[in-house]
């Protein structure tokens, strides 16, 4: 029942001992069917009681988080078993704390000590690249001496100093300095002519690059690194060139100066180096092994913490009594399941260990209650279709039952083609088979709008598929199923016209048709007809009116509903059979003209009651309502009139249908103004109370002064009755009513608008794509041309033919439910009702986490 109108509600107050109010909560949390209320909205969240305690959660979850992260970072996959462990007891929150405390720190010590490792490794390496490259400098250096110098060698010479290295060139006094170290290969070539330009060329450099590249401990990515030495005299230059590997972040290591002290340094560096390799192998193995021992438990660690917070910030909403052992909360439960609350509590209490029960009272309030509907996987669709327009009132009469079968109906009758049907049916059947494949996974934002609406989609399809065989239209062609009903009659036709009309042939129904129709749908014969169009455009037209007056009337009918419920029995006379009636006269009427005119003129009848003497039905409407004649018919015609008699009833239905305008809008202001009149009276007589002689005296303003000295409006004594705005408000109502009827019913052509550009849109595609493919006489290249054409012609049919046009009919479709159908009944001012419940606040969570 709670599909059709929400759930019964009730507000409950619940007295909970301290020491059993955590378990409690947490088994509410679990059932997940209480919403509770804020009953300290003035406290700062700061200052709250369990302040603390949440402040406790968040820290734990922050190490959660860190753990999380070094564990992708490791590449470790995190176990999950699906297991949702209950909340844990506040004395477990200190084991729980230990515990990621002691990870936290083991872990953040093991990487401190691995990114040192990894530094003096990075170290090592490079100090081994430079003590390698620089004795190949000093080797070629050497063998230089004593080979003849060329003029480059003898400039590079001069480089190193104004006497010269070798053969003679240097002088006793003259010494050489130098200095090696590794910089960033894309920073060589500014940092090289920076340094000819800052020393003005009295500096040699040298460079080599390190072949492999080398991991960088701070980001962990690859960085290619060269080595370089720089030969210079003096300390002015010594300084400068620090100077400028210090702002390229070069990095300098110590070099010796003779061959022997190069070797026995790369000696060393290369023991220490595979020393190092195998302490930072075991620090390796040590961060992996407590990472998969994490791993192992850290999904059920997250949902442990998070139920715990969620249950202090719930218990932050409770008030406590004046001796602070008492929690007061107050909370929005279901009528039907108030068994099953009481039931979490006695297991709350008992898992506690406390003697005293909780009190759980349900209160009276003239607070509007939440809006609860009870859902499944299929229903919960719909229902978001009617929310995302508003949440129903409290107790309002729910579309989304009648929105099940009324919503794929008119998207098909707007789609109708069962060849796309099909395509539309597979893709939501395949997700409705692989439900529990992809539920507990997240996708793009388009995949889950898609799942979401898996059951809406497989409906709309079948709903597609059924028009599409009233339409007679798969891929834009027809099927000749059961044989049409039409022939060509050659006994009946000229030889010369047989001549003439060799290519088309009119065929005419008295002769040419077998007086049964096609069993199914529409005959195939219209697929070749030239006035195809014609035909199908009326025949369309008229059934989108007749839908769209029959969704209407179904509208206003589930108003009814609403009044009953509520009592308002004043809108039952004054509103639902005003507008009943106005439609049924006006656009009704206008429907059962439809039906008149298909059944009354047909061939068979003559030329007077022929479909060359039918008259226009949108003509004669018009007279109606401008209550004109009908115009003279032509020749031959017996009567403009679709019946005899109807001019004057159509007269007497506009009238009726003019009464019901002021009917609506005059009569229910007068009589609510009357009933206010009559409960002020009533009030003031309750005030004024016999006492023997005496009698106690009224306020200034005809109120007891118990009574607020507010006034009354019909539904009470909080305001005073305004009949002005009463008035205003009605007559926007009429209007709006009055003018939708007309709007809303011609807002149905949709219908027949939609459908037949998704008709044409095929056929156009047929025609100029896919029948190009049946041109060929040759049948190799035919058969390789088809194969490419129907590749192409289905992916224009899929994207243009089922996805853009399906997206533009569900559009159409949603705007005639959310305007023309439910704004006859449906309010939609309600809030919905969000219970604490575990599994939302985790589902949320991790959502938020992704």
């Amino acid at each position: 029942m709670s599909l059709f109108q929400s759930e019964e509600m009730t507000l409950c107050q619940l007295f909970l001992q301290s020491e059993a109010a955590y378990a409690c909560v947490s088994e509410l949390g679990e059932l997940g069917l209480a919403q509770f209320n804020d009953l300290n909205p003035d406290v700062n969240a700061f200052q709250r009681k369990f302040v603390n305690e949440v402040r406790r959660c968040d820290e734990m979850e922050r190490k959660l988080r860190y753990l999380e992260k070094e564990i992708k970072k490791d590449g470790t996959p995190m176990l999950d078993t699906g297991e949702n462990p209950d909340a844990p007891q506040p004395r477990e929150m200190i084991d729980l704390e230990a515990t990621f405390e002691k990870l936290e720190n083991e872990l953040r010590e093991v990487n401190q000590n691995a990114d040192a490792l990894k530094r003096n490794f990075l170290d090592l390496t490079e100090l081994r690249e430079i003590l390698r490259k620089t004795q190949v400098f000093f080797d070629e250096m050497g063998g230089a001496g004593s080979s003849p110098t060329s003029p480059k060698d003898e400039e590079q010479i001069a480089l190193l100093s104004e006497e010269g290295l070798h053969r003679g060139h240097v002088q006793p006094t003259a010494k050489l300095g130098f200095v090696a170290g590794v910089i960033l290969r894309e920073r060589l070539p500014a940092f090289e002519r920076l340094l000819w330009r800052a020393c003005r060329g009295n500096v040699f450099l040298r460079q080599a690059e390190i072949d492999r590249p080398l991991e960088d401990p701070a980001t962990g990515d690859s960085v290619n690194k060269t080595v370089f030495i720089i030969f210079f005299q003096g300390d002015q230059l010594k300084s400068r060139v620090k100077k400028i590997c210090e702002g390229f972040r070069a990095t300098l290591y110590p070099c010796p100066e003779t061959p022997v002290e190069r070797r026995e340094m790369a000696v060393g560096v290369m023991s220490r180096i595979e020393d190092l390799s195998t302490v930072l192998s075991q620090t390796t193995d040590h961060r992996h092994r407590v990472l998969v021992a994490a791993a192992k438990s850290i999904k059920t660690w997250f949902i442990k913490v998070r139920k715990i917070k969620a249950i202090y910030h719930t218990l932050n909403l409770f008030n406590l009594d004046v001796t602070q052992k008492c929690l007061i909360a107050e909370c929005w439960v279901p009528v039907a399941d108030l068994e099953y609350i009481h039931d979490a509590l006695r297991r709350g209490t008992a898992r506690s260990g406390s003697s005293v029960p909780p009190i759980l009272n349900r209160m009276e309030t003239q607070i509007p209650p939440p809006t609860f509907n009870r859902l499944n996987k299929f229903t919960r669709g719909f229902q978001n279709l009617i929310d995302s327009y508003g949440i129903a009132s409290y107790r309002e009469v729910n579309p989304a039952p009648y929105a099940i079968i009324t919503f794929p109906f008119l998207f098909a009758v707007m789609f109708g083609d069962a060849g796309h049907a099909v395509i539309m049916i597979l893709f939501g059947g395949w997700m409705i088979l692989s439900e529990r494949k992809f539920e507990g996974k997240k996708g793009s934002e388009i995949w889950n709008i898609f799942f979401g609406g898996r059951y809406i989609l497989f409906l709309m399809g079948l709903f597609s598929m059924y028009t599409g065989l009233i339409y007679n239209d798969v891929f834009s062609k027809s099927l000749n199923i059961f044989g049409s009903s039409w022939f060509t009659n050659k006994i009946r036709m000229s030889e010369d016209v047989l001549l003439e009309t060799k290519d088309h042939i009119m065929l005419d129904p008295r002769d040419c048709y077998t007086q049964y129709p096609y069993p199914v749908g529409v005959d195939p014969v219209w697929q070749v007809a030239e006035n195809k169009i014609s035909f199908l455009n009326a025949y369309k037209m008229k059934i989108s009116i007749i839908i769209g007056v029959l969704h209407m009337l179904f509208g206003v009918s589930l108003s009814i509903w609403n009044h009953i419920y509520f009592r308002r029995m004043v809108n039952i006379f004054c509103e639902f059979i005003p507008q009943v009636i106005f439609l049924l006269l006006l656009f009704f009427y206008l429907c059962i003209l439809v039906f008149h005119k298909w059944v009354w003129f047909g061939p068979l009848g003559g030329n007077a009651s022929g479909p060359y003497c039918a008259p226009s039905i949108l003509i004669a409407f018009i007279n109606m309502v401008l209550f004109k004649d009908a115009e003279k018919q032509p020749t031959g015609c017996d009567s403009p009139l679709l019946y005899s008699g109807q001019e004057t009833i159509q007269k007497v239905l506009v009238v009726c249908a003019l009464i019901c305008v002021p009917w609506m809008l005059f009569i229910k202001p007068f009589i609510l103004r009357s009933q206010a009149k009559k409960q002020a009276y009533a009030f003031v007589e309750t005030v004024i109370v016999p006492r023997g002689d005496e009698e106690t005296a009224l306020a200034p303003n005809g109120s007891s002064p118990q009574a607020g000295g507010g006034g009354h409006d019909g539904h009470g004594h909080g305001e005073e009755f305004d009949f002005s705005e009463i008035m205003i408000h009605q007559g926007i109502h009429t209007i709006e009513y009055v003018l939708g009827s007309v709007s809303h019913t011609a807002s149905y052509l949709r219908l027949w608008a939609l459908s037949l550009a998704h008709a044409q849109l095929s056929e156009v595609l047929w025609s100029m794509v896919m029948k190009i493919g049946f041109g060929f006489t040759n049948v190799g290249a035919g058969a390789v041309v088809i194969y490419v054409i129907f590749a192409f012609w289905a992916v224009l049919t899929v994207s243009i033919l089922v996805l853009m046009e399906g997206l533009s009919a569900f559009l159409h479709t949603l705007r005639l439910h959310w305007v023309e159908f439910m704004s006859k009944f449906y309010l939609g001012q309600g809030y919905a009702f969000s219970p604490f419940c575990f599994r939302d606040i985790l589902a949320a969570a991790e959502g938020a986490d992704e």
